[in-house]
């Protein structure tokens, strides 16, 4: 690998507005504009792996009020295939969505789905999952295919490693090899006016390698900069350990993602210690197994309790679903979902717009807070209302925020 190699400074197709920083946390509120309009940060992105989210139309997601959202590269490579994307004009036509997409490299796929996929130099080898024929992933393909389906952000080709395994040497190796394939990712990149490609943070657990790593990537000048390799059911507190140690080391004038973040209470720690965007299959994933997300904690609406219970979903929110009839809403009850939620797909459907609205919305209040500079108190009462009493707060949390000077034990 070579060290802090300069290159030319790449073109960029995106504008990053830093609006405030909180006064006691790392949390940012800032704008992020694309070229499909304009995405307020922190933002949470929905996961539409096909070029659909399960369920949902995409007026029915713009309804939420999403302005970015994550296809799948290695997915949409296999079907409908690259011919197809170019002969539609990219995945934005294809699908019908007019705002922004983000697309990832296809790697992760290759590894988490796929058990006979190996690493090389060259790229990621695995078989075919229609005939079982040898294929390979290079940096230059999958630039090559992001470039096809035409999405705002577009993400290098890195070698993903598990952060559990005890490997220091291969851990090394990766991050390595993930700066060597940004370089080639770097140079197959067709159209760098029009799409911004993200390098990815690696180097596991090992806060050295990702310090390593930082002073890497930071030196290509990429437009944005992910956080990879997390979400891989390494222990919490080491999961802020990363994002804190690299926030503190990224550029201020650049989004910061971390890659595979969902859980409500993941987020907002997350926003505390720097970062500005994040993606994850949880919210829509747990929708169908009769989940909803709410300000005062996950509820499954399969349960007995609920089947006469005609209340809304979540009475505080405003989303489609939730919202009174009166109100321009569905005004859909719990009794309902109980009813649904077993056999019929639109129970599935409706839980799939309240808990993506709740993610943009909590979000949203992030956003709010730390314009306003009380996201400390803000930080209070989302953790007041998701756990009621103190001694049920997670223990990394506490342990995390008050690295950043709030202390959630404190009256």
């Amino acid at each position: 690998m070579s060290t802090n190699t300069p290159r030319k400074p790449m073109p960029s197709a995106l504008t990053f507005d830093l609006h405030a920083k909180c006064s006691t946390t790392k949390a940012r509120a800032s704008t992020l504009t694309l070229p499909h309009g304009p995405v307020p940060l922190p933002i949470f992105m929905p996961v539409a792996t096909q070029a659909s989210i399960k369920g949902l139309t995409y007026d029915q997601l713009k309804q939420t009020g999403c302005m970015l959202c994550l296809n799948n590269t290695y997915h949409l490579g296999l079907k409908p295939g690259q011919s197809v994307l170019d002969a539609v004009g990219g995945a934005h036509k294809l699908q019908g969505w007019d705002r922004n997409i983000l697309t990832d490299s296809g790697g992760f796929q290759m590894v988490s789905l796929l058990k006979l996929a190996t690493i090389t130099e060259e790229g990621v080898q695995f078989l075919s999952p229609h005939d079982g024929s040898p294929m390979l992933l290079t940096p230059e393909h999958s630039i090559s295919l992001q470039n096809s389906i035409g999405s705002d952000i577009i993400m290098q080709l890195d070698d993903v490693i598990a952060t559990t395994t005890p490997d220091r040497v291969r851990i090394n190796e990766a991050m390595e090899r993930s700066v060597r394939w940004l370089d080639r990712c770097i140079d197959a990149h067709k159209y760098p006016e029009k799409q911004n490609l993200f390098c990815i943070i690696q180097g596991g657990l090992d806060l050295e390698l990702r310090k390593k790593c930082c002073a890497e990537m930071v030196v290509r000048d990429t437009p944005g900069i992910a956080i990879g390799g997390l979400s891989g059911g390494e222990a919490k507190e080491e999961f802020c350990k990363v994002v804190d140690t690299c926030t503190g080391l990224l550029p201020e004038e650049k989004p910061r993602y971390v890659m595979g973040v969902g859980y409500p209470e993941d987020l907002v720690v997350a926003v505390a210690l720097g970062a500005d965007m994040f993606d994850c299959v949880w919210p829509t994933r747990t929708a169908r197994f009769g989940n909803a997300v709410t300000k005062n904690g996950t509820f499954n609406l399969r349960h007995i309790s609920y089947a006469n219970d005609f209340r809304p979903v979540d009475e505080d929110c405003p989303c489609a679903c939730c919202r009174p009839t009166e109100k321009g809403g569905l005004g859909i009850t719990r009794a309902y979902i109980y009813h649904l939620a077993a056999k019929e797909t639109v129970g599935a459907h409706l839980l799939t717009i309240h808990n993506v609205h709740y993610l943009l919305s909590l979000m949203g209040s992030c956003r709010q807070s730390i314009l306003e500079d009380r996201f400390p108190a803000f930080l209070r009462e989302f953790f007041r209302n998701q756990y009621g009493d103190k001694s049920n707060y997670p223990a990394w949390a506490v342990g995390a925020l008050r690295q950043v000077g709030v202390d959630l034990m404190e009256d």
